[in-house]
């Protein structure tokens, strides 16, 4: 199954119609063409009372290209950062708390995406990565283009002593080491996909 945060909602991308219909609420439809593909997402993004929407189809992976070629698809990835103490970064940007992350340039690799990526947004190096979590898709509009965006996560830890500094150009206004007791805060004002990977990630 794949999980899609449609703003500040969710399409799920499964291949079992009858356990998804018997164990959910919300919207269900079997996938049969693109373009039937396409009106339906229109049609739930006006349905603001319906919180889910689930998609289905014995096979999820072509689900999931077909899924993707109704979007502009956007490759991206970022950093789940812990210090020496246990506290994990956390950027803020728009009044939002985020995890650094950005967008894939040229040949590189995932991992050196998310490794510039919290270099450049929070001005700090001597980064090492542990491990890989989950993706997470969301989608958003761009000039009323509708987008689609992978980011893969990786849990990195920070091995420096340098203070963060805000990436001003990126709109990034705050940058903390978050402890156990700041995650209320941080959950009162994040997005739905990363409340997603800090639960995945055992944190909150």
């Amino acid at each position: 199954m794949y999980k899609v945060f449609f703003n500040e909602r969710i399409v799920f991308l499964t291949n079992d119609f009858l356990k998804t219909f018997q164990e959910n609420q919300g919207l269900f439809y079997k996938f049969r063409d693109r373009e039937e593909l396409k009106e339906l997402l229109l049609v739930f993004l006006d349905l603001k009372k319906i919180p889910q929407l689930f998609i289905c189809h014995p096979d999820t992976e072509r689900l999931l290209e077909e899924f993707r070629s109704c979007f502009r698809y956007v490759e991206a990835a970022g950093g789940l950062v812990r210090n020496g103490h246990g506290e994990i970064l956390f950027i803020n940007r728009f009044e939002k708390w985020d995890l650094p992350k950005g967008k894939k340039e040229g040949g590189e690799s995932a991992e050196e995406t998310a490794l510039r990526e919290v270099e450049e947004e929070c001005g700090i190096g001597d980064l090492k990565i542990v491990s890989e979590l989950q993706p997470t898709y969301h989608t958003y509009f761009d000039k009323l283009i509708p987008h689609l965006k992978k980011t893969r996560w990786f849990e990195m830890v920070y091995e420096g002593n340098r203070k963060p500094k805000p990436q001003a150009e990126e709109f990034i206004t705050r940058i903390i080491w978050a402890r156990e007791k700041d995650m209320k805060i941080i959950k009162k004002s994040t997005y739905p996909s990363i409340m997603d990977l800090l639960n995945e990630a055992g944190i909150i």
